[in-house]
């Protein structure tokens, strides 16, 4: 008779993978930058972390006018028009058409980021959000609506096109529909913002 030998399974042990240090944005990031290293985020906590850690005046300013319920935008809502005679750029359409193809042209190229090598002289959102309460009912309600719009496409213009889409989606509240961002997220990251009774 052949003796049978049952082999005892040792309980494996797992590693415990240390969690690998948040990337590192340049200095002065832009908020595209910002929102794409908090989207990719896994958990909560690191969220968190990576809004306090890139946390910025004109970054919440986007948050406040996404999120708060109690500002409304005064200008029209969707697609931005956009009728350029500019040397470079010759194109007729929508701002938002040409940003799109400008996003998806960056995705594809994998080149994201212009940062100090900008050779186009774009404006940033950290520069312009001062001028965002006009575009909110009650900041400037004896602007023209015309002059209004202008100034708004302006502004878009002379930024980069990621940095402009986050402001189109801010305009309309969706920019949860692009980056993994919620109200209760912000509200948590930065306790100081207070929300309501703005417009």
């Amino acid at each position: 008779m052949t003796k049978t030998t049952t082999k005892t399974k040792t309980p494996s042990t797992r590693k415990k993978t240390a969690s690998k240090p948040m990337e590192q944005l340049p200095n002065n990031p832009f908020a595209f930058e910002v929102l794409d290293l908090v989207s990719r985020q896994r958990t909560k906590s690191k969220k968190i972390e990576a809004l306090r850690k890139y946390a910025e005046p004109s970054l919440k300013i986007l948050f406040v006018w996404n999120f708060d319920e109690s500002i409304i935008s005064v200008l029209p809502p969707g697609q931005v028009p956009y009728a350029g005679y500019d040397a470079q750029n010759t194109y007729n359409g929508t701002l938002s058409t040409k940003l799109n193809h400008e996003v998806r042209t960056m995705h594809e190229k994998g080149d994201f980021s212009l940062g100090v090598s900008d050779q186009q002289g774009h404006t940033t959102i950290r520069r312009e959000s001062k001028h965002f309460y006009r575009f909110c009912k009650g900041g400037n309600d004896a602007l023209n609506a015309i002059r209004r719009e202008t100034m708004f496409i302006n502004i878009l213009e002379g930024l980069h096109p990621l940095e402009a889409e986050i402001v189109c989606l801010c305009k309309d509240k969706r920019l949860g529909e692009v980056y993994k961002v919620t109200k209760e997220l912000v509200a948590e990251a930065f306790p100081d913002i207070q929300w309501g009774n703005r417009s």
